[in-house]
């Protein structure tokens, strides 16, 4: 086996911070969600995903694509979030083998309640101390 070469200086420099990031990012997101709104960050995530849908309606599949989970975690978040009364479940007229979720209006008003706070924790840890560049770059 080759051996790897080590990080440059120049690599180094980002990898380190990006990784600390990744780490303490979701927990510290998920302390501001907890505490202000009583629901994780993932929880918020699903929210906000059905909320930007026109109908407020998405597969159970694609919503778990899109929140990087496995549809089983998806599925007991949602009926957690149906035994709240933000959304509710059914199947998918379209193709009965599919389940679909839709943001109630509870679930809107929970996410339009939720998002200044959530907006401006992110904005405080990520963006703030950003250039406009920089943010450019980061996207």
């Amino acid at each position: 086996m080759a051996e790897s070469e080590w990080f440059s200086d120049a690599e180094r420099a980002a990898w380190m911070p990006l990784l600390s990031t990744v780490m303490w990012l979701p927990s510290a997101l998920d302390i501001q969600l907890e505490h202000d709104a009583g629901i994780s960050h993932f929880e918020f995530g699903v929210l906000a995903s059905l909320s930007m849908q026109p109908s407020g309606t998405l597969k159970l599949s694609e919503l778990a694509r899109g929140a990087n989970s496995t549809l089983s975690r998806l599925s007991k978040v949602v009926s957690r979030m149906s035994e709240k009364g933000w959304v509710e479940r059914h199947p998918d007229p379209q193709d009965g083998r599919t389940t679909l979720a839709t943001l109630t209006r509870a679930g809107f008003d929970k996410v339009a309640a939720t998002a200044p706070g959530h907006v401006a924790r992110v904005r405080e840890l990520v963006f703030d101390d950003l250039a406009a560049t920089e943010i450019d770059q980061l996207a």
